[in-house]
């Protein structure tokens, strides 16, 4: 299955603001986690938030390893929007298991991504029925 993307039309958020975004699904696969990383980093540079395209990818790059691992066959989403202050990043996996912060050993090759999400996010979560982790950016004054 070929990655479709397609930019949202603008919208207002809670905050009655703009936004604009992009959502892109696929079928799970780890070569998708740096095709995934591009598309981010193309719109980043559309939105003029370059300076946030190192954490933006890193955090693409989390979600994205997890949702792929957990999906179970089922299609993986990404979803970025910005608004006013912030860049909200969402990955689905279908997975009714919400991820969580591990404590990985001194030893472990894996279980330290949510934790770098929460290092660099403002804020992240799952949605209530667990197939969606999200966080959000803060936007650097002047960008919005």
């Amino acid at each position: 299955m070929t990655p479709t993307t397609a930019l949202a039309p603008v919208a207002l958020a809670p905050d009655r603001t703009a936004v604009t975004g992009f959502e892109v699904d696929f079928l799970p696969d780890e070569f998708r986690v740096g095709q995934m990383r591009r598309i981010t980093a193309a719109h980043l540079r559309h939105w003029h938030l370059t300076a946030l395209r190192h954490d933006a990818a890193l955090v693409v790059s989390e979600l994205v390893t997890n949702a792929v691992q957990h999906a179970e066959g089922t299609p993986v989403g990404l979803r970025m929007w910005r608004a006013a202050h912030e860049l909200r990043i969402e990955v689905t996996d279908g997975s009714p298991t919400p991820a969580r912060l591990r404590c990985a050993g001194e030893a472990d090759e894996s279980g330290r991504g949510l934790l770098l999400v929460a290092a660099i996010a403002k804020e992240w979560g799952t949605s209530p029925d667990g197939t969606m982790t999200w966080c959000s950016l803060a936007i650097p004054e002047g960008r919005s």
